[in-house]
């Protein structure tokens, strides 16, 4: 018999549906465990999870895989702009590869920042469901059911079409605070001239934009992308000195900007003055 139809769980996709429930977050919960699985979709505003033993801030758009006995809680730590947490509560799952009750993807095991268009359909699953809990039409249960199959199913698709290799064979190791700042300036300084940006820097490290930011402001003083750029505007002023033939366009693209008129504008606002008039400037 043709066994095609399992290739993502060893058997039929037949969890156990237990509840849903979705909060805005007014304060800090005591940290907790559970015997079940839940996904917690992030629906607006910010907080901060704890999970077992690491910090993750997390913001709207983003989603957390709790499993059977992780220790979690959730802070909060923006009163004026809440984290609007949705929860979904399952078990009986089984998926290849994993551990039974277990979703642990290997590219991002425990917090997921999917594509906008993932986290919309996810959005108006969590808003179908919500419904669902709220109208006990007949059969409610099985269309709890049916929408949670559809969530998990869209995070293991958006999981299995994740990048497997770094950029540019670039490799971060470790989520330490220090270590990731250090290994962002490291990473500027031998791509500055590349097309970066912060998503993409985040992305290959597996952590949400907002958090590598947080991390390289508190350990640099600065954020990611006023730091490129002083490092980009460092490198094109030793280039207008020592190049003195090449052309504007040229020593734009080298430190990578494609469009030579923005590239002047950040010049002039860096230093005062426009890359021609600092070139022509007698050097002593």
């Amino acid at each position: 018999m043709c066994q095609a139809q399992y290739d993502i769980t060893y058997e039929d996709l037949n969890p156990t549906f237990l509840f849903v429930f979705q909060t805005q977050r007014q304060k800090t919960e005591t940290p907790h465990s559970h015997d079940f699985t839940k996904i917690v979709l992030i629906l607006d505003g910010e907080g901060e999870f704890y999970l077992d033993g690491q910090v993750y801030p997390v913001q709207k758009g983003d989603i957390l895989l709790l499993n059977p006995g992780t220790v979690h809680q959730s802070r909060l730590t923006h009163p004026e702009c809440p984290a609007l947490e949705f929860y979904a509560a399952f078990t009986n799952v089984h998926f290849r590869n994993m551990e039974e009750n277990n979703i642990r993807f290997s590219c991002t095991p425990v917090l997921i920042h999917p594509k906008e268009k993932t986290f919309l359909s996810l959005s108006r699953l969590a808003a179908e469901m919500n419904a669902e809990t709220e109208q006990a039409h007949p059969g409610r249960y099985f269309m709890l059911k049916a929408c949670l199959i559809q969530m998990l199913l869209l995070l293991y698709r958006a999981q299995a079409e994740c990048p497997k290799t770094d950029i540019a064979g670039y490799t971060f190791e470790s989520t330490n605070k220090k270590y990731v700042a250090e290994q962002i300036v490291d990473y500027m300084d031998q791509h500055y001239n590349e097309k970066i940006s912060l998503d993409r820097i985040a992305e290959n490290m597996y952590l949400s934009p907002f958090y590598v930011s947080r991390i390289f402001k508190s350990e640099i003083g600065t954020t990611p992308i006023n730091y490129l750029i002083n490092m980009r505007m460092e490198k094109a002023k030793q280039l207008l000195t020592a190049n003195s033939d090449v052309s504007i366009q040229e020593i734009a693209q080298r430190v990578g900007y494609e469009d030579a008129y923005h590239f002047s504008k950040l010049f002039k606002k860096h230093y005062g003055e426009s890359p021609t008039k600092y070139r022509q400037k007698p050097k002593s």
